[in-house]
């Protein structure tokens, strides 16, 4: 990543309450987990870098 940009999300409390437990089971903070999934998702898709 070249630079950082900060983001302000909602989610539903579940939602938030999942991804924080699955963050910690992966020893993860729920930032690098959100990361992680879009990333993971992204090579899914086979989206790539000149995808809007």
């Amino acid at each position: 990543m070249d630079h950082e940009v900060r983001v302000t999300l909602r989610l539903p409390a579940d939602l938030h309450a999942r991804l924080v437990e699955e963050a910690k089971s992966a020893r993860r903070s729920l930032n690098s987990e959100i990361v992680h999934r879009l990333e993971s998702g992204r090579v899914a898709t086979g989206m790539d870098s000149e995808s809007p």
